[in-house]
């Protein structure tokens, strides 16, 4: 089994004196562990943190085997946001909820896409919380539960979209889903369209509605809560009051 791809870095832990196993996440094979020799190296340490885009050289003797992979730096990666904390609060919560979420070794190129958009984003402070709400929505999308806000579950119409079925993930208009408003959640304008900006609270709501489908669909039925480093984020963004 060996193959040649783009991939980010999404974490990477010590094994041996000298190694490390990485997660990637590829473009074209999905999210793959792999042993890199060496990568406890000075040399090696700066492009395997989270975030961080390689080509990758990949070789397994079976697909139940771990593998190998050499790996090559591919442009300045995280390092760029070292002068921004918050960001880099964010980059790793994406790196958690992407390895935490997505199956082995099956392709999602969808999820890549969504990555590396998010971490185009995160150079731009006032726009990479709405991003990465978004990336959290393609990630249910490419695991089968993508949320459906195109109309109204109860009447049909796409208009007045403020909430969401917990139950279903489909939206709901304000008049219908006025009597049972404490129980729907938040839907915010700008996962409808671009056009609406952001006003506040948008954030957050759109944290807790992806949170939702994500812990409900895809943690918890593995026993898994959501990821510290998400928990993380939204504590450092509340602080920050960008939520």
């Amino acid at each position: 089994m060996e193959f040649q791809d783009d991939a980010f870095v999404l974490s990477a832990r010590a094994h041996g004196d000298t190694g490390v196993v990485v997660e990637l996440l590829t473009e074209l094979h999905g999210r793959h562990a792999a042993y890199v020799a060496g990568g406890a190296s000075r040399r090696m340490k700066p492009f395997l943190q989270p975030g961080a885009r390689v080509a990758a050289d990949y070789r397994a003797r079976t697909s139940e085997h771990l593998g190998s992979a050499k790996l090559e730096p591919v442009g300045e990666g995280p390092a760029a946001l070292f002068d921004d904390p918050l960001a880099l609060t964010g980059l790793n919560a994406a790196a958690a909820v992407a390895q935490g979420s997505l199956p082995e070794r099956e392709p999602h190129p969808g999820a890549f896409l969504a990555f590396e958009a998010l971490m185009a984003s995160f150079a731009f402070p006032d726009i990479w919380p709405a991003v990465f709400v978004r990336f959290e929505a393609g990630l249910l999308e490419e695991l089968g539960f993508g949320l459906d806000l195109s109309k109204c579950a109860s009447t049909g119409s796409a208009d007045d979209l403020v909430w969401v079925s917990p139950r279903t993930g489909r939206a709901v208009s304000r008049a219908a889903g006025a009597p049972y408003a404490d129980k729907l959640l938040t839907l915010p304008p700008f996962m409808l369209g671009a056009q609406a900006g952001l006003g506040a609270g948008d954030v957050k709501a759109g944290l807790d509605l992806t949170g939702h489908f994500l812990e409900t669909f895809v943690f918890h039925p593995f026993n898994k809560p959501l990821p510290p480093a998400r928990v993380w984020m939204l504590d450092k963004l509340a602080e920050a009051g960008r939520l």
